[in-house]
């Protein structure tokens, strides 16, 4: 199963994750954080990291 980690340390909060997947990512504050690490379908959640302009959203498969 595929784990999605975001490193909140280097997240600059613009919210490209948030727009690119909603349903797995979420606005805490000023940063964006993951509401489920482990979903059955990761397309939307690596649409999400390949708009990260920090690269801050991780796919472990």
């Amino acid at each position: 199963m595929a784990k999605v980690e975001l490193d909140k340390e280097a997240c600059i909060g613009c919210g490209a994750c948030v727009a690119a997947c909603p349903d797995n990512f979420e606005m805490d504050g000023d940063k964006a954080k993951v509401k489920n690490p482990n979903p059955e379908d990761v397309g939307p959640s690596k649409a999400a990291a390949d708009g990260c302009p920090v690269n801050c959203i991780k796919i472990n498969e």
